[in-house]
């Protein structure tokens, strides 16, 4: 009897799971691809502990962020939205929709360099594919149809899986090479850059407001419903499972990455562009493998674009109390995204560009998402314990830290 009750929860807390799995998206997104390839063609293994810290982070702060949902039955941007004056909550918006318009220009990017590779089209007009699939996709984005867009989602995440680990089944790892670097280490000034890249860009900004937003939008207000706190402690064991498995998989994919130039692409010029990473692959693991690289960095495109403008919706409504249907916002938000293509700007220095741009927006986001959890006044009896508060303080000051060392060598790098 006892086995058959657990049987009942653990299949009613699958039901659960979704939303953290829409969040992970921006953890596999086209900026990261580069770098992961870079660090593994250049230095091998060695800093295959950086992405297995960082994903520690992520679930930390994605869970947090999903718990702000749960508890309060609030998004993450209406709570700063209702504790700022009129002022400060129109900055913190600008700034907000910044960082969110700088990553969806990152992503209309990839995914318009994957249709060039995948079929020789000219960037401007593959952002505006990129764009358009993605409207198609933002149609299923309304709290009537949350599960319908997550299952799109899950399934795009699918392929960008398939995409990016089929070299591996080609040239596995060597197993080894793969445990050695799970030893913190570095090896001169460069690897230091990497290693910051690959931190500070891991936790995004509109990742943490979007992941709030997401779980109001499946799961309404815990609170208010008869038996609360049981529904709300049923939602959390739920929610950390989701946000577990969604970054385990983002993570994997990460690594994966890493590990797959480590093994087949030591010593090779020209992986730190898109471009130059995918031409590598191809010559070291042939064609097949070439197409499913791009075919994932496409599907990464389109739903990390997606989800993009879902959260500059869900930003906006917090802060400002408006709801624009999310076509719109992605036709808005299209716009500098083909301009950066169709002028000529070099994608790789536009994805640096934007990596830095929503560098700076990273302790806007961590420090009050630290704070509100930790506030027994916004959060009651869920609010963060010691462990967890004094965990996310060291991981919200190592990632402003690594943030602004990655914008000062990016800058000194340029100069």
């Amino acid at each position: 009897m006892l086995r058959r009750s657990r049987t009942k929860i653990y299949a009613g807390s699958a039901g659960l799971l979704g939303p953290a799995f829409v969040a992970a998206i921006a953890y596999v997104d086209p900026g990261n691809v580069a770098a992961n390839i870079t660090a593994g063609a250049k230095y091998g293994y060695l800093l295959v502990w950086v992405l297995v810290i960082a994903n520690a982070m992520a679930v930390m702060v994605q869970y947090q962020s999903a718990k702000i949902g749960v508890v309060t039955g609030s998004t993450f941007p209406q709570l700063l939205g209702r504790r700022l004056s009129r002022r400060s909550r129109l900055l913190f918006w600008g700034q907000a929709e910044l960082v969110a318009g700088a990553t969806d220009i990152a992503e209309v990017i990839g995914g318009a360099i994957a249709l060039n590779l995948l079929f020789g089209l000219p960037l401007p007009l593959g952002g505006l594919i990129v764009g358009a699939v993605s409207m198609i996709l933002l149609v299923t984005a309304d709290r009537r149809r949350q599960r319908q867009f997550e299952t799109v989602i899950v399934a795009l995440l699918a392929v960008i899986v398939i995409g990016f680990l089929a070299g591996l089944a080609v040239s596995p790892p060597d197993a080894g090479g793969v445990m050695s670097g799970l030893v913190p280490r570095l090896a001169g000034t460069e690897t230091v850059l990497l290693a910051a890249s690959m931190l500070g860009a891991t936790v995004m900004p509109h990742a943490i407001y979007l992941h709030s937003s997401l779980v109001v939008d499946r799961h309404g207000d815990a609170g208010s419903h008869a038996g609360g706190e049981r529904r709300t402690r049923r939602l959390l064991a739920a929610t950390r499972w989701d946000v577990v498995i969604a970054l385990v998989v983002a993570g994997t994919v990460n690594i994966a990455l890493l590990v797959l130039a480590a093994a087949n692409l030591p010593g090779r010029d020209g992986t730190d562009t898109i471009e130059g990473a995918h031409a590598a692959v191809r010559d070291a693991l042939g064609p097949v493998v070439a197409v499913a690289f791009a075919v994932g960095l496409l599907a990464s495109g389109i739903a990390s674009t997606s989800v993009g403008s879902y959260a500059g919706g869900a930003i906006m409504e917090g802060l400002l109390t408006k709801r624009y249907p999310m076509i719109v916002r992605r036709a808005v938000t299209l716009v500098p995204a083909i301009i950066v293509l169709a002028v000529g700007v070099d994608p790789t220095m536009a994805l640096i560009i934007s990596q830095v741009v929503l560098s700076f927006g990273i302790p806007f986001a961590v420090i009050p998402l630290r704070r509100y959890t930790a506030d027994s006044a916004v959060m009651g009896r869920f609010a963060d314990g010691r462990p967890l508060q004094w965990a996310s303080a060291a991981a919200a000051v190592a990632i402003v830290v690594l943030n602004v060392v990655l914008i000062a060598l990016t800058f000194a790098g340029h100069q």
